[in-house]
């Protein structure tokens, strides 16, 4: 876990998330987009990382899942794993941020993102903890608090919920049942 690297204030922003926001495409999946040939969109997601978000919902951690693209594929996803808030064809990413803020209990400070493209920026910016993917954007990268090993669609996402985990003492019980 790349705990140890984050300095103690983003360790302690860790501590306080209450909410953590995933982008789809590019960091849920790889970022590619298929296609059947009759149009109809094909996405892939990785058992890792629903199963971290799963950890996250048992430790009382809240989920959104915040997506430029419609998706039925998304929603089935987001069903599947009890995601929180969900919000698609979404552009402008913080402003749906800012939606899912006056409806929940949850601010900035408690709230952490992970995005890998521009539109995402915003929201990187404005959550207390920002993370990326290695796969994601130069400027992202480099403006994001922490960029996960994994790329998008690999597992980022699971190491996400992970280091959100740890930085909260929670991660050790959950390793601890399955040794």
């Amino acid at each position: 876990m790349q705990l140890d690297s984050l300095s103690v204030s983003l360790r302690q922003a860790l501590g306080e998330i209450r909410l953590a926001v995933f982008d789809v495409d590019g960091v849920l999946t790889d970022g590619r987009l298929n296609f059947l040939a009759d149009g109809r969109e094909v996405k892939s997601f990785h058992t890792l990382d629903g199963f971290g978000i799963k950890q996250l919902h048992r430790c009382g951690i809240e989920t959104a899942l915040i997506t430029g693209r419609r998706s039925p594929q998304v929603e089935q996803r987001a069903e599947a794993l009890t995601i929180t808030y969900l919000r698609q064809g979404r552009e402008d990413k913080r402003a749906a941020l800012d939606e899912i803020w006056q409806i929940s209990p949850h601010d900035a400070a408690t709230t952490a993102y992970i995005g890998d493209d521009l539109p995402d920026l915003p929201a990187i910016r404005a959550c207390g903890f920002g993370a990326s993917v290695p796969n994601g954007h130069p400027l992202v990268r480099q403006e994001a608090d922490w960029c996960s090993r994994a790329a998008g669609g690999r597992g980022a996402a699971r190491e996400f919920c992970e280091l959100i985990l740890a930085a909260q003492g929670k991660l050790d019980a959950i390793y601890a049942e399955y040794r």
